[in-house]
């Protein structure tokens, strides 16, 4: 079943499948290691919403929520 990343519950793991949007915005996330065949997870979001949290390769960084909308996943 594939989904966007932030609409993904929290702490579920999923593998990253494709990266669409703009080109800068995608290659700086392939540059963050969201490369396809990565696992990650959603592990927080701020209160209002955005940014959201991830745990990728066992680091962690966060991403606004519309970039996370560009980031197809698999469960």
């Amino acid at each position: 079943m594939t989904a966007r990343l932030a609409q993904v519950p929290l702490r579920t793991p999923c593998t990253v499948t494709a990266i669409h949007g703009a080109r800068p915005v995608r290659r700086r996330l392939l540059e963050l290691g969201l490369v396809p065949g990565t696992l990650v997870s959603v592990i927080g979001v701020s209160p209002l919403g955005d940014p959201l949290e991830l745990e990728v390769r066992g680091s962690r960084l966060s991403i606004r929520k519309k970039d996370a909308l560009t980031i197809e996943v698999e469960r």
